[in-house]
C-alpha cells in the first residue's frame, strides 16, 4: 500500500530526527590497563618504558595528576568503577572474588559483583548504546554475575582475574572456566596469538560494527598482570634492564601498541570527533610481583599509600575538553560512571548512592570548586581518608599516619604527633563513613593481611 505524501515525509523526518540523535551521543572508549606502575608510562615521565602512542594520547587530552581508584586490587576497584559507588557500601570489601570466607556461607564462584546494582553498561544501554567489555571481567565467576547478564551486549575475556597471554591447548579439563576465553556467553574460544593483541582486534571489530550506532567499548586489558609474558619481539626491543623488569617492559610494548590500534582506527572510521575515550589502570603496580614502579609514590597494590591508589588517568573528548592540559584536583575512578552517563544524555540524579560526580563541568567551566573534597578507602581494620590535602592512614599493626599530600606525596614525613587534632578530625570522618558501610559480604585468610603490611613496608619510600 502507497503511503500518502504527508506520512512519508513525516517518517523520512523523524527517523531523521532520531538517526541525528543517536549520532549526537559520543562514543565512549573506556580502556583499562592492569597493576601497571605508576611511573610506567611515557607520559608520567618514564625513561625506562617506552609508550609512544599512549603518549601520542596524552598530547590530545586532559592528564589528571591525582586520580584514585576505590580500591587498591583488581576486582572492588573494578566494582566501584563499574557502579559509580564506593563498593563497601554493597558489601564488596578489598577483597577479591572469589573470596575464601562468607557471613552468609557464600562460596567461590557465587561471590561477585551483587545483583541488585547496576553497571554503566546498564545505564548506557538505557541511552541507546550498543556495549561491549573485552578482557578481564573479575565480578564473579557464576553465569548470573556474567557481563552478558549485568548490561554488555557483548563479551570476549574471561571471568576470573588472570590468566597466560597465551592460547591454553585443547586440553581445558586442566584450566578453569573461569580462566579461559568466552566468546559472548559459554562459548568457549581461545584467541591464537598473544591475548592483548587479540582484544585491541575485538574492539576494533565491535567498533566498525557498530559505527552508525552509539557504542560503548569497555577494553580491560589484563597486561601487564602476572603472569609474566611478552612477546620475543619485543623483548628483542628492551635495553638496559633485566628480569621481571625487562619483561613488564616488554608487555608494556604490546599494550601501548594495542592501544594505538585502537586509537588510530577510531580515527580511521571518522569517529574520532565524536569519541570520549578514558585510559587508566585499577590500582597501583605490585612491585614485588611484577617489578613496577611507582615512583616517587610510596607503597603498591594492596595498600592504602599513594602508591597503592593512585594511578595513571588520561581523558579526550575533542571540541568538549582542552587537549594537551594538565588537571591537579583529585578525581577518582568512581566519576567514570556519571561523566559516560551524562555525557550520553543520561540523567544520573536519581541513582541511589551515587558517590561519583560527571567531571566534564570541572574540564569545562571556570571554577575553583573540587570534584572531591574527601574521599575513602577501607578493607577491614586497614583504612584512609583524604580530606582536601590531610591525608590520614590506619593500620591495624601501627598508630595512625597523617601527611600532608600536596607538600609531601611520597609520604615520608608523618605528621601525626606535630597535628593530634587533625588525627582525631581525620578518624572521625574515615569512623563516621564507615558506619553508612554494609558488612563485608566475604573476607580474605588473614595472612593476606600480614602480606598487606609487609609489602607496604618494603616499597616505603624514606627520608634521604
Amino acid at each position: 500500500m502507497k503511503l500518502p505524501r504527508q506520512v512519508f515525509l513525516f517518517l523520512v523526518s523523524f527517523f531523521a530526527l532520531i538517526n541525528g540523535w543517536a549520532q549526537d551521543k559520543p562514543n565512549i572508549v573506556f580502556i583499562l590497563s592492569d597493576d601497571a606502575g605508576y611511573a610506567d608510562f611515557g607520559f608520567q615521565g618514564s625513561k625506562e618504558f617506552k609508550t609512544p602512542e599512549l603518549d601520542k594520547f596524552a598530547k590530545n587530552s586532559v592528564l589528571f595528576t591525582q586520580a584514585y581508584v576505590s580500591a587498591a586490587v583488581c576486582g572492588p576497584s573494578r566494582a566501584g568503577l563499574l557502579t559509580g559507588k564506593y563498593q563497601q557500601k554493597f558489601g564488596f570489601e578489598e577483597n577479591n572474588v572469589p573470596g575464601l570466607m562468607s557471613k552468609n556461607g557464600t562460596t567461590g564462584d557465587d561471590m561477585g559483583l551483587p545483583l541488585d546494582q547496576k553497571t554503566m553498561a546498564d545505564y548506557l544501554k538505557e541511552q541507546g548504546y550498543k556495549t561491549a567489555v573485552f578482557g578481564k571481567w573479575h565480578q564473579g565467576n557464576a553465569d548470573r554475575f556474567h557481563p552478558t547478564k549485568r548490561g554488555f551486549d557483548e563479551f570476549y575475556g574471561f571471568r576470573g582475574g588472570a590468566r597466560s597471554y597465551m592460547p591454553y591447548g585443547t586440553d581445558n579439563e586442566t584450566k578453569r572456566d573461569e580462566d579461559r576465553l568466552e566468546r559472548g556467553f559459554g562459548e568457549y574460544e581461545e584467541y591464537e596469538g598473544y591475548l592483548t593483541d587479540g582484544l585491541a582486534d575485538e574492539a576494533i571489530s565491535f567498533m566498525e560494527r557498530n559505527q552508525k550506532n552509539p557504542f560503548f567499548i569497555y577494553l580491560a586489558f589484563n597486561a601487564v598482570h602476572t603472569p609474566m609474558e611478552a612477546k620475543e619481539e619485543d623483548l628483542k626491543k628492551i635495553q638496559g634492564l633485566t628480569g621481571k623488569r625487562k619483561t613488564l617492559a616488554a608487555m608494556a610494548i604490546a599494550m601501548d601498541k594495542a592501544c594505538g590500534k585502537v586509537l588510530n582506527r577510531i580515527k580511521e572510521l571518522g569517529l574520532d570527533e565524536n569519541t570520549l575515550i578514558v585510559f587508566t589502570n585499577d590500582n597501583g603496580g605490585p612491585s614485588d610481583s611484577n617489578e613496577s614502579s611507582n615512583n616517587p609514590l610510596s607503597g603498591t597494590k594492596a595498600n592504602h599509600l599513594e602508591g597503592g591508589i593512585r594511578v595513571p588517568f588520561l581523558m579526550s573528548w575533542p571540541g568538549k575538553l582542552k587537549p594537551n592540559t594538565v588537571y591537579n584536583n583529585p578525581i577518582s575512578t568512581l566519576d567514570l560512571l556519571p561523566t559516560f552517563v551524562t555525557a550520553a544524555g543520561g540523567n544520573v540524579s536519581g541513582i541511589k548512592d551515587l558517590d561519583g560526580v560527571d567531571l566534564i563541568p570541572f574540564l569545562t567551566e571556570n571554577t575553583t570548586e573540587k570534584p572531591h573534597e574527601t574521599l575513602y578507602w577501607k578493607k577491614e581494620a586497614r583504612g584512609a581518608v583524604r580530606h582536601n590535602d590531610w591525608k590520614l592512614v590506619r593500620f591495624p599493626d601501627r598508630p595512625a599516619e597523617l601527611y600532608d599530600i600536596k607538600e609531601d606525596i611520597s609520604e615520608v614525613n608523618d605528621l601525626a604527633t606535630e597535628h593530634p587534632e587533625k588525627v582525631r578530625e581525620l578518624y572521625k570522618m574515615l569512623f563516621n563513613w564507615e558506619l553508612t558501610l554494609e558488612r563485608p559480604l566475604w573476607q580474605l585468610e588473614r595472612r593476606f593481611e600480614g602480606k598487606a603490611a609487609e609489602r607496604m613496608d618494603t616499597y616505603r619510600k624514606h627520608k634521604s
